[in-house]
């Protein structure tokens, strides 16, 4: 059998650097992994993305995100978009690349065996000191990455030139996408609901598969998906979350009853259009699994 071997052709990959590229290639496959209702998983593709692109997305970015804490943060964020475009042909990680770099910038300042409150306060260290120039290259990126359903707006469009920070960039775009708000919020989502739901799902014995459809689920029940309400409306993205709600209710990927709902949600979400698709969600998702990466939990519970 031939072996395959993934090579990171970045001088950054030491160290810290190296636990950080593992972590964010590992986030990012288990994220992709799992049959997430509504996403692309093994076997289950779009007709414009499929598994592999996100295979191809999670190795491009391991040596940009490995050097996060020796550039600034929006030049980590354009390389890591420029090389995930080098390997496919369509947006496949902004969000997950917006979220991850200022937690992998954050992650290189400090001990590696920090705590999710220490990364965290490092976190908003990272994010009160973004530039302008930040924007810049975080823009540039966003429009490389070309995603779907953007629209226009009157300041700091993003076909624009920024005249202010990315923080202030976001905070701007934070009452209409999710992943501005983490900026804006230290990363709420993240650290105070998607990662103990993971935690508790590991510990309780679950696979990484169910344990990521768990975190999930939560997160779309209790946070109305921007991707979906950029492509097909809020009323949309409410009810999606109110479809999540019900799945969860039934028990989720732990009852019989919750992962019969679980699949009539994946048969639902699967418009031709993917207007209906969680994307922020599994964003979100993939940031709860980089945390608990960090901290050594890949072994917690039951592999």
């Amino acid at each position: 059998m031939t072996s395959v071997r993934f090579t990171i052709p970045d001088a950054a990959l030491a160290g810290s650097g190296a636990r950080v590229a593992v972590a964010a290639q590992m986030a990012c496959l288990l994220e992709a992994s799992a049959p997430k209702p509504g996403n692309v998983s093994p076997g289950r593709p779009f007709a414009d993305l499929t598994y592999a692109d996100f295979v191809a997305a999670a190795v491009a970015i391991a040596g940009p995100l490995a050097g996060a804490g020796a550039r600034p943060l929006g030049a980590t964020i354009r390389l890591a978009i420029e090389r995930t475009r080098a390997w496919t042909s369509t947006n496949v990680n902004l969000g997950i690349v917006l979220l991850l770099s200022p937690l992998a910038r954050a992650a290189l300042t400090g001990p590696d065996s920090a705590s999710d409150a220490a990364l965290r306060a490092r976190l908003e260290g990272v994010l009160r000191e973004t530039t302008a120039d930040d924007a810049r290259d975080a823009y540039a990126a966003i429009r490389l990455a070309a995603p779907g359903g953007l629209g226009v707006v009157e300041s700091q469009d993003v076909v624009d030139e920024p005249t202010v920070t990315l923080g202030e960039a976001m905070r701007l775009a934070a009452d209409r996408d999710t992943i501005a708000r983490e900026y804006v919020t230290g990363f709420a989502t993240t650290f105070e609901h998607a990662v103990p739901v993971l935690d508790r799902a590991r510990w309780d014995g679950l696979s990484w598969d169910d344990a990521v459809v768990e975190t999930f689920l939560a997160v779309l029940a209790a946070v109305p998906d921007t991707h979906v309400a950029r492509r097909g409306g809020v009323a949309l993205a409410h009810e999606v979350t109110g479809c999540a709600r019900t799945v969860v209710d039934e028990g989720g990927v732990r009852t019989a009853a919750g992962r019969r709902a679980l699949e009539a949600l994946d048969t639902t979400l699967r418009d031709p259009a993917h207007q209906a698709s969680p994307g922020t969600t599994a964003d979100l998702t993939a940031a709860a699994l980089f945390v608990v990466l960090l901290r050594g939990g890949f072994h917690a519970g039951r592999r």
